[in-house]
């Protein structure tokens, strides 16, 4: 079982200019047809382009939380949790919280 505790640069670039491109439309309601030229790239032109521009300085990376550890020790509890439940009928969240650390 795994959890994606990563995401690609471009990705998230290409998220945050989708919701800048937002608000700026929404900010200014005289340039729509720029913004509306920018929105009618498809998702797969503007990732790409967002990863050729970003590919030079970095090239494939990835990103983060920067509290890592910790998201992963709660998943780990929440996934192992879920296991033991699943295939233990008798046993309640609370007997399974008795062996934390």
């Amino acid at each position: 079982m795994g959890v994606p505790t990563v995401v690609d640069a471009a990705t998230l670039v290409n998220d945050t200019m989708e919701r800048m491109l937002d608000e700026m439309a929404e900010a200014a309601p005289d340039e729509q047809t720029f913004y509306d030229m920018l929105r009618g790239l498809h998702d797969e032109e503007r990732y790409g382009l967002i990863k050729e521009i970003l590919d030079p300085y970095e090239g494939n990376m990835f990103v983060t939380p920067k509290d890592v550890d910790a998201v992963i020790g709660r998943l780990a509890h929440i996934i192992a949790s879920g296991f033991n439940i699943a295939l233990h009928p008798g046993i309640t969240q609370e007997d399974v919280n008795r062996y934390l650390n």
